[in-house]
């Protein structure tokens, strides 16, 4: 992941960033469709669908989760605006440690017949910051240090880096297939519908909102889209064995989603890409 940021980077220039401070509605609106969209969509899902309960706890956990890092490599690749994608990960994550647990727990709170007994979880908000500075700032970094100082070095390397790149993020769908493989052949007509719907739902109204509503350039609802449809699952994997024993439920909405969401920000990717901005 550290390597596809680095590549990323080398992309990205700084008046991408300036753009982001000068105007902060783009990130507001990433925010509010993340935090506050994606949730309400969730719930107003479980209500129609009516999964068991476990499936649901699932369902509304994943919505919990500040967005996955491969959304940064998926709106570079539909040629969207990274620096945003970059800021909105950054700030989702960070602030995690108060969101998830949140917003597990007023949606768990008005799921249709769930107890009412809370599992407590804590996430280390040093641990968290130190996975971001991994990820995304150091990588983030060396690409812009590689472009100021050496800049013909980052031309001669950019498509080298971009292909291996692109390989790695096929990798990850590769192996989350195949080693998820057997629970997939036994469990996935349980959750392939619901995980489908739920990733559609939030790709169509993370657009739609900064298009239609926030009327935002169309690089920004790419991102926007790609930031509310890709979550951090491998943390909600880690959150249901290290809080809730490894619910089963849970843990396969989580184990499919890590699959589709790359699966389907992929095609989007690459449909935006041999689209022209409109």
């Amino acid at each position: 992941m550290g390597f596809i940021m680095f590549g990323i980077a080398l992309d990205i220039k700084a008046q991408d960033f300036k753009y982001i401070i000068q105007y902060p509605k783009a990130v507001i609106s990433g925010l509010v469709s993340q935090w506050i969209l994606l949730p309400i969509i969730t719930l107003i899902l479980v209500y129609i669908l009516q999964p068991s309960p476990t499936l649901a706890l699932g369902m509304i956990l994943i919505a919990s989760c500040p967005g996955g890092n491969i959304s940064n490599y998926a709106v570079h690749l539909s040629k969207a605006n990274v620096a945003l994608s970059v800021v909105l990960t950054m700030i989702s994550t960070l602030f995690c440690v108060f969101s998830t647990p949140g917003i597990f727990y007023l949606l768990k709170a008005l799921l249709p017949d769930m107890d009412s007994q809370y599992l407590d979880f804590e996430i280390s908000f040093g641990a968290m910051v130190w996975v971001i500075i991994q990820l995304i700032i150091f990588p983030l970094f060396l690409g812009l240090l590689f472009q100021k100082l050496l800049p013909k070095v980052t031309q001669s390397i950019k498509g080298i880096v971009g292909k291996v790149s692109f390989i790695i993020f096929i990798g990850f769908v590769v192996f989350a297939v195949v080693g998820n493989l057997k629970n997939l052949i036994n469990y996935v007509h349980i959750v392939f519908f619901i995980v489908f719907i739920h990733n559609a739902l939030a790709l169509i109204i993370g657009y739609y909102w900064a298009k239609k509503i926030v009327h935002l350039p169309e690089n920004d609802c790419r991102s926007i889209s790609l930031e509310t449809g890709i979550q951090n699952s491998g943390l909600a994997l880690i959150i249901v064995f290290n809080f809730f024993d490894g619910n089963g439920g849970m843990a396969l909405i989580a184990a499919w989603w890590s699959i589709w969401h790359i699966l389907s920000a992929l095609t989007a990717s690459i449909y935006w890409r041999s689209k022209k901005h409109t």
